[in-house]
């Protein structure tokens, strides 16, 4: 599998099915207009860093201290709206459960290699709900390659009896302003880290899921 392979023109959207590909990457969903809404509404949310989520702070080490918002009513509804999209319909049946949050990636900020599938936390004694389609989607207004903070998406070698996990990466996928990556879950997945030549400038990005009830 190729990044080229996973790139899909806006006009291919409707025929996109996650069972043919799992990894879904649209360049220029957004326009200049919607991502200057969202970073407006960015800067009114109340941001809650890395050190402030001790839970999310246990199951990522190590990865600097980025920030996390939730996302508002007005602009929720408005970020909806346009991913109502074939193929999530087709993949997930029904999604009752969606979690999506603003997240801020400054120097030194990184996202450690997991597939999205433990970082669930038991809510009134009942397990949190299935991942189905991961969903992240970038509105910084610049970003150049050698920033960093690359997705980087992997596909699971078969397994080495007792060995660590055998991960072979199959997309590197810019933070570009303005694209969508959708991806199935479980996928393992990294953010890498920010570098210092990014300055003052942030990853901004708005990610999170479409999910069911667990069986």
């Amino acid at each position: 599998m190729t990044i080229a392979q996973s790139i899909i023109g806006m006009a291919d959207l409707s025929s996109f099915s996650f069972q043919r590909n799992p990894v879904l990457l649209v360049e220029n969903f957004w326009s200049p207009d919607e991502r200057q809404f969202f970073r407006e509404k960015m800067k009114q949310a109340p941001w809650k860093s890395l050190s402030d989520l001790p839970y999310v702070q246990k199951d990522f080490p190590n990865s600097g201290n980025w920030a996390k918002a939730e996302i508002g009513p007005q602009e929720g509804q408005r970020f909806l709206s346009r991913l109502q999209l074939p193929c999530i319909r087709d993949h997930v049946e029904s999604f009752p459960n969606i979690i999506f949050n603003y997240y801020s990636y400054s120097a030194g900020d990184c996202l450690l290699t997991h597939d999205d599938t433990d970082q669930g936390r038991f809510v009134e004694g009942r397990r949190a709900p299935k991942r189905r389609i991961a969903v992240v989607t970038y509105f910084h207004e610049e970003w150049q390659p050698d920033w960093g903070g690359e997705l980087i998406i992997y596909e699971r070698r078969a397994d080495r009896a007792g060995g660590p996990i055998n991960l072979m990466p199959t997309h590197c996928i810019e933070p570009r302003p303005g694209s969508l990556v959708m991806f199935t879950v479980p996928r393992f997945h990294r953010v890498c880290r920010v570098d210092p030549t990014a300055g003052e400038h942030r990853r901004l990005s708005i990610a999170g899921w479409f999910m069911t009830e667990h069986s």
